[in-house]
């Protein structure tokens, strides 16, 4: 007797991934029907359960596989919970997906995942542990977009990485922890400290150095030097890069080992680090060099502005008053004219230079002459040009012209000193005021420099500056500028960012040009600044010059920056701070 074989069974919906039934659900089963389901009055029915068994595989965060040993139990979290309030916020933040709004236009509803690293920062201030069953949103949030991953992983603690062992998505969690997930060692383990650093991978003994070196400079610098003979060319370039980290003058003798390094990368490196010590021999080299370039004449300045002219030089004397035959009144003595800086740039680049860090060849459109001046003139320290410049402090220096077209590149060098010394002195007087014409300041070459001069000051003086150049200027150079300023922004500065946005809406204009400095305010603005923006929140009338319609989406944009800052203000509020 033969028996009949039994035909196989039909494959199931369940095996259609989560986008293939979010198209059959958004074009109907009429039209679309996913693998292995057949058409009829069924396939609703069917959709909806593979998208229910999908929906649990999804939350549990463990791709389909099969049966097999079961994976060990995933560690205990010991921080305290969430609270509830938050636990559900957090929900909320991870679910949203804002979609790119036809024209530009946003609508009013918040950005709420542009909301999640500020929520991320607050939660860990706080020492909050992350709710399980959110781990698997948190890592895919953190999956696509990489800014987030450092706040995230920290928040997800030790469960995040046992996750990461069972999902290929989530491996860069493992790729950016030292030792793969495990605890980096401690003050006393020095030997895991060093089978670590022997043995570990590229990225896990970067990790490990700068680890180290924020505990323990002297040691993570003994550690480097320990195998730097033997480590790659592009290794020690990155390895070296993390003492600047603490950097000190206990660093010197190592930093001058490496001038004499087969890389050139690695020489510049070594050569940028010393030039931060305004006390080491590379910087007094480089102080002696930059000397010779530039010097104090006064035999090339200038009278001072509204100075008196000599009325014998005038050829203005010789008008219709010279007819005029009374006695002439004395002549005024002339003003003495106000010294000038004059620059005699390198005429050759020799080998001492070039051990020192300087680059011989040129970028594509530089002068040799000028590219050699202006690295000897960043990397002398700033305390040489006082005594050299007959004992002017930096305002009265950058004040000072500058002969022969020279002025640029020297104030250049100057803003790249100030920033890698670190100096404010310098850094105010190469700013100027916000006020200045279009506020390029006596040596500020771009919007670039000025944020980057910002940088070496206090926040309060930052905000301060950046608020006089928003109320001179406008919005539509300050986006850079703002990107400096310490969050949430001072309340002269967010007022300031909320006169211009009002004046820039009564130009007429539609508020997408703006949209950047208003996606930054939702993210900065101090949230006590809402009530500000309440008589903002109607639709203005438009003026006949007006661009059809701008009021109503400037209403819109306003609305929807009051409601992120009471968002806001909720969310710290759930999260218990203030």
């Amino acid at each position: 007797m033969t028996s009949t074989p039994t035909p196989p069974a039909a494959p199931s919906a369940t095996t259609a991934s989560w986008e293939q039934l979010v198209t059959v659900a958004l074009l109907g089963t009429d039209r679309r029907t996913p693998p292995g389901c057949e058409p009829g009055p069924g396939a609703a029915a069917a959709v909806l359960d593979a998208a229910a068994a999908e929906t649990v595989r999804r939350r549990a965060g463990l791709r389909p596989a099969r049966a097999a040993r079961r994976p060990e139990r995933a560690p205990e979290d010991p921080r305290p919970p969430l609270p509830a309030s938050a636990a559900r916020r957090l929900a909320m933040l991870l679910a949203d997906r804002p979609g790119a709004a036809a024209g530009g236009r946003r609508g009013a509803a918040p950005d709420l995942m542009e909301l999640l690293p500020q929520w991320l920062a607050t939660a860990n201030a706080r020492g909050f542990a992350a709710p399980p069953e959110a781990l698997p949103a948190l890592l895919d949030a953190a999956r696509g977009r990489t800014d987030l991953r450092p706040a995230a992983l920290r928040f997800a603690g030790s469960r995040a990485l046992w996750l990461a062992r069972l999902n290929p998505d989530w491996r860069f969690a493992l790729r950016g922890t030292p030792g793969g997930g495990t605890v980096p060692p401690g003050p006393g383990d020095g030997d895991r400290v060093h089978r670590l650093w022997d043995e570990g991978l590229f990225a896990e003994r970067v990790a490990l150095l700068a680890a180290l070196r924020a505990r323990d400079p002297a040691g993570a610098r003994e550690l480097l030097a320990s195998t730097w003979a033997t480590e790659r060319a592009e290794d020690r370039l990155m390895f070296l890069d993390s003492l600047r980290t603490r950097l000190a003058p206990a660093d010197e003798p190592f930093l001058e080992q490496a001038l004499a390094d087969r890389s050139r990368n690695v020489r510049a490196t070594a050569a940028e680090l010393l030039s931060a010590l305004p006390g080491s021999a590379l910087a007094a080299r480089m102080a002696a060099r930059a000397v010779t370039c530039v010097s104090l004449d006064r035999s090339l300045g200038h009278a001072p502005c509204g100075a008196p002219v000599d009325a014998r030089d005038d050829s203005r004397a010789h008008d219709d008053h010279a007819l005029d035959r009374s006695p002439a009144a004395p002549a005024a003595p002339a003003a003495p004219a106000a010294p000038a800086i004059a620059v005699e740039a390198p005429h050759e680049c020799d080998a001492g230079m070039e051990r020192d860090g300087v680059v011989a060849k040129p970028p594509g459109g530089r002068g040799e002459r000028a590219w050699w001046l202006g690295q000897l003139v960043e990397a002398a320290p700033l305390a040489t040009w006082p005594a050299r410049l007959g004992g002017r402090g930096p305002g009265e220096i950058v004040a000072l012209p500058v002969a022969d077209g020279w002025r640029s590149e020297l104030h250049a060098a100057w803003c790249r000193a100030a920033v890698r010394q670190r100096d404010g002195a310098w850094a105010r007087a190469l700013l100027g005021p916000p006020t200045a014409p279009e506020a390029g300041g006596p040596g500020a070459v771009s919007l670039a420099e000025r944020a980057k001069l910002l940088g070496t000051l206090t926040p309060g003086e930052r905000a301060d500056w950046v608020a006089g150049f928003i109320a001179t200027h406008g919005l539509s150079e300050a986006f850079q500028l703002l990107g400096m300023c310490e969050v949430p922004w001072a309340p002269p500065l967010g007022r300031a960012v909320v006169d211009a946005l009002d004046i820039a809406r009564d130009a007429g204009s539609y508020p997408w040009s703006f949209s950047g400095v208003m996606g930054l305010a939702e993210r900065c603005l101090d949230p006590a600044e809402a009530g500000r923006l309440d008589g903002l929140l109607a639709v203005p009338d438009e003026s006949e010059d007006a661009a059809p319609g701008a009021g109503g989406y400037w209403a819109e944009a306003f609305q929807r920056l009051a409601t992120t800052l009471r968002l806001r203000a909720a969310m710290t509020r759930e999260l218990g701070v203030g």
